[in-house]
């Protein structure tokens, strides 16, 4: 059992992150629920305009993730200086991620025409992507905040901002849907709600953590603009981008086959997915603080302190995950029956839910040991852990199980469960193997940062 210090300093900061990430992700649920009730097609350019959104800008999110191990190990070591040119590395890389980003988004409509989407529903989903660029900068400079502030351990300004910016962003999108506010209507209205809410919760969070960011921010760096470190640095965050592209694309490919096998199983694999999603959120905070104190264990020279902190993070995500897996098999048909009322859906969602329950298990330990693996600087084998796990094996049995097999809809979501226990397997082992052997710090041509 690990050491009761270890487990509390995880909870103290997994907590406020899970916190955050809820908040993130009810700001979606706010705009979703506005837009629902204008019109099935403005609902369903918002979900598709989503969908782009992330798969596009997913790759400039997961690579400054690259801060996670970076500005931990260097709180660990005390090295204040190392920590202010990581955070101004991270904005400076945070300014050119969003190049590729913006060049990805501005052929929105002619990209979702290629992919055969419903046309009346792509100028809606268009509009969404095209009025969100401008929110692509202040959401990258946010993930460099709150990444950098997390290393840190200041999660309070973050929970304080992700609770106003809910507010704020459910009162704009009340304004502007309904309120007759603007001149945008229904999926870009919402949009627009939410570039304005990003930009302020990047405002909010310079004000309320000023006392913990200016040391580091000012004065400039020049070595921040440094071409080398700054190559060094994308080459560490760029496999967790396509990390996160190789995961994301999996389950949306697996959406759109379910739209294949009807509108039945396609609400009820949306359903599934979106309470799996929710539970998923607390090993993700759990992740994001392994991450963080493994990499301060390391930076503090102090590899006993991070092997703990690694084997209390798998053993609190396990846990944590097992007892929701349980739950959701046991409550299988009242978490149904509290998304609908089509006994039809009700049904399949019944049999999808323990199949969710399953991979909760895998899904915790796979993204804890993503974030324990973060700390101690391997970005790669998640990546590779993703191709291997999702794409050869659970990708293709998913096709074999649902359309070779007959099993439909719950043959889709047992590919998922293999994929899932395949990743699982590779990166705990991974994990044993990376926890036994040297742990030092990250250098970047030569210099430890």
């Amino acid at each position: 059992m690990p050491p009761r210090a270890d487990l509390k300093a995880l909870f103290a900061l997994a907590i406020p992150v899970a916190t955050v990430n809820l908040g993130l992700m009810g700001m979606g649920v706010v705009d979703t629920i506005m837009v629902g009730h204008v019109s099935a097609v403005e609902l369903a350019g918002v979900a598709l305009g989503n969908l782009y959104w992330f798969a596009a800008g997913g790759f400039g999110f997961g690579t400054l993730m690259a801060l996670d191990p970076l500005i931990s190990q260097a709180v660990g070591a005390r090295d204040d200086a190392a920590v202010a040119r990581g955070i101004q590395r991270g904005l400076v890389l945070c300014l050119v991620m969003c190049v590729p980003a913006v060049m990805l988004f501005l052929p929105a409509g002619a990209v979702l025409r290629l992919l055969g989407q419903p046309l009346d529903v792509v100028p809606r989903a268009a509009e969404f992507v095209h009025v969100s660029i401008a929110g692509i900068l202040p959401f990258y400079a946010f993930v460099v905040l709150r990444q950098s502030l997390q290393a840190l351990g200041r999660m309070r300004p973050i929970v304080i901002v992700i609770v106003g910016a809910n507010l704020f962003n459910a009162a704009l999108c009340w304004l502007f849907v309904f309120g007759g506010v603007g001149s945008l209507r229904g999926a870009a209205a919402v949009a627009l709600a939410s570039v304005i809410a990003r930009w302020c919760m990047v405002f909010g969070l310079l004000a309320a953590a000023w006392r913990d960011l200016r040391p580091s921010l000012l004065p400039p760096r020049p070595e921040a603009l440094a071409v080398a470190p700054l190559v060094s640095m994308f080459r560490l965050g760029a496999p967790i981008g396509v990390q996160y592209n190789l995961e994301f694309a999996v389950f949306g490919v697996v959406a759109l086959l379910m739209g294949r096998l009807g509108i039945v199983p396609m609400a009820a694999h949306q359903i599934a997915i979106n309470i799996a999603s929710l539970t998923f959120m607390v090993p993700l905070g759990i992740s994001a603080a392994a991450s963080v104190l493994v990499g301060r264990a390391i930076g503090a020279g102090d590899p006993a302190r991070a092997r703990g902190m690694a084997l209390a993070a798998l053993i609190c995500g396990m846990t944590f995950m097992a007892l929701s897996g349980v739950t959701l098999w046991l409550g299988r048909r009242l978490f149904a029956t509290a998304y609908t009322i089509d006994p039809a859906v009700i049904a399949l969602t019944a049999l999808l839910l323990p199949l969710a329950a399953l991979f909760q298990v895998f899904d915790g330990l796979q993204v804890v040991s993503i974030g324990v693996l973060r700390g101690a600087g391997d970005t790669r084998t998640p990546m590779i852990a993703n191709l291997l796990g999702f794409w050869l094996i659970g990708f293709p049995t998913s096709l074999w199980l649902a359309f070779r097999a007959g099993g439909g809809a719950v043959g889709l979501w047992w590919g998922l469960v293999a994929g899932l226990a395949a990743v699982a397997v590779f990166l705990v082992l991974r994990v044993r193997s990376k926890m036994a052997g040297e742990l030092g710090r990250l250098r970047i041509d030569g210099e430890v940062i």
